[in-house]
């Protein structure tokens, strides 16, 4: 840096008064300041300026560099008057590449008189350093005639880096908001399980195994998966594994992999960035991170699409997952249940599902027995049914007689333990002080029996639901009920509606 010498006198008074008479006012005088006063006046202005200031002439040479310049850039006034500054701090781009002279603002200020400025480039320090700067240029007008430029700049890095550490904690702070507001719902319905507890009832053989192995791989963080026929209660299992989990304080989240499109599972499961298809308008955190420390159910797991296959392998592989349009990946710490009625080996020898996911998926399998083969829960069931279903509607709870104990462990339950529910849940509503239930016949048990056939709409309804029961209440995809019954999925949607065949 130049050493610079700075006069200790004091510059003359700009105003001046003589003594005048007391009854009258003294005239006052203005006493000009000469050039060198005014010239060394504005100098300890400009070197007083915690900006940096150069002062260029008509041809953008630098006649003037203040301290302030100096200490910002390193180049000293001496190395720089003279001589276009361009060179010395302004001749490339932050990524080094060449910003030539003509193209720059502050000697377009030069040529055209327009004040300039820029806060989105950077000037260079003389150790080859840069600092990102925002800088002004005004021109100088004489007489109408551009006779130089004034610049003024400053380094804003600290002030960028301000703004970027904000953006990144306004960005987290989002992101945190979005799973708190997706979590919410799970959150609740955590506290309905808990006020409506679901416990696995049996005491046969076959629940006593299950109840047992539950206990086994409850704590551990391996991928379990629950096999059964629809209604055995495989959410039930998935259910008691959490809860007997150190995940258990955590909501467990639920995906019905076979109650959605193809094209909105991904989504579903892994969330996408705003703009990653036409309806993405803003960004949304899939399933696996709303589970981020607890649990994901993957019901009907083997609805999955091939490239949803493909995502699952990966996070079970990697701990990692990417939300859809983008490519930035995201570690997630999530235990996997899954969960099909479907026989998914055979799925995997008919090259339908991935033989790969399958093993990762099998790490510890559950297989829930159909009622039919442990008919001896059928008690325990009917009067946890009785009293729960009571309470909710809330009625009295009838007498149930062993005669009609008898009827129930007769029949072979086809819809297994949803079934049991439902057809008690049916009685309680038209039982009286007894139980009532209605005739129930296994099916194809009296094949050549006469029966009066049903009305069209009552027929298509049964058949309807007859088919979801099969498909497991999955509507869509080749497996789905509206490719059973050889219809397209919103023909099917559109009757159910009118039929007011609800899922459950």
């Amino acid at each position: 840096m130049s050493q610079r010498s700075t006069s200790t006198s004091t510059p003359s008074p700009i105003l001046t008064s003589t003594q005048a008479p007391a009854h009258a006012q003294a005239p006052t005088t203005v006493t000009a300041l000469t050039h060198s006063e005014l010239t060394h006046r504005y100098q300890r202005i400009l070197e007083s300026m915690s900006e940096g200031v150069y002062g260029l002439n008509a041809a953008g040479h630098a006649t003037f560099v203040n301290q302030a310049a100096e200490r910002l850039t390193g180049w000293s006034q001496d190395e720089i008057k003279g001589k276009s500054i361009h060179p010395f701090h302004h001749h490339s781009h932050a990524d080094g590449s060449h910003y030539p002279q003509s193209e720059c603002p502050i000697y377009h200020t030069l040529q055209s008189g327009q004040t300039a400025h820029s806060d989105q480039e950077v000037f260079w320090r003389k150790d080859g350093s840069f600092f990102a700067v925002e800088y002004s240029s005004t021109a100088i007008i004489d007489n109408g005639e551009i006779t130089g430029a004034v610049v003024v700049f400053k380094d804003i890095s600290e002030r960028l880096e301000h703004q970027r550490s904000l953006q990144a904690a306004l960005a987290q702070v989002e992101q945190l908001q979005q799973k708190l507001q997706a979590e919410n719902t799970y959150l609740h319905q955590a506290l309905r399980e808990q006020q409506d507890h679901r416990d696995l009832i049996g005491q046969s053989d076959a629940m006593q195994a299950l109840q047992h192995a539950i206990e086994q791989v409850a704590p551990t963080p391996s991928c379990v998966l629950i096999q059964g026929e629809s209604g055995t209660g495989k959410e039930l299992v998935a259910e008691a594994l959490h809860r007997l989990s150190p995940r258990a304080q955590q909501a467990m989240v639920k995906v019905n992999c076979g109650a959605m499109a193809d094209t909105l599972l991904e989504s579903e499961l892994f969330g996408h960035e705003r703009g990653a298809f036409t309806s993405a308008h803003q960004r949304r955190i899939g399933r696996f991170e709303q589970a981020n420390g607890s649990t994901l159910f993957l019901d009907e797991v083997a609805e999955l699409s091939s490239a949803a296959q493909v995502k699952l392998l990966r996070v079970l592989q990697e701990g990692e997952i990417q939300r859809l349009g983008s490519s930035q990946t995201i570690k997630v710490d999530v235990r996997v249940i899954a969960a099909t009625h479907r026989n998914l080996e055979q799925m995997v020898a008919e090259r339908e599902f991935r033989a790969d996911l399958y093993f990762r998926l099998k790490v510890f399998p559950l297989t829930i027995a159909p009622l039919r083969e442990r008919k001896a829960d059928i008690p325990l069931l009917v009067r946890h049914f009785l009293r729960t279903l009571a309470q909710k509607l809330g009625k009295r709870e009838p007498e149930l007689k062993p005669a009609t104990l008898q009827d129930l462990m007769h029949y072979d339950w086809p819809g297994n333990v949803r079934e049991l529910g439902n057809v008690i849940e049916h009685a309680l509503i038209v039982s009286q002080q007894q139980l009532t239930i209605p005739q129930l016949q296994n099916p194809n048990l009296h094949p050549d029996r006469q029966q009066k056939p049903l009305p069209m709409a009552d027929a298509e309804r049964v058949h309807i639901q007859q088919a979801l029961r099969y498909c497991d209440g999955v509507i869509g995809g080749k497996n789905g009920a509206a490719a059973l019954l050889g219809l397209p999925d919103s023909t099917l949607r559109s009757r159910m509606k009118k039929l007011g065949i609800v899922l459950k």
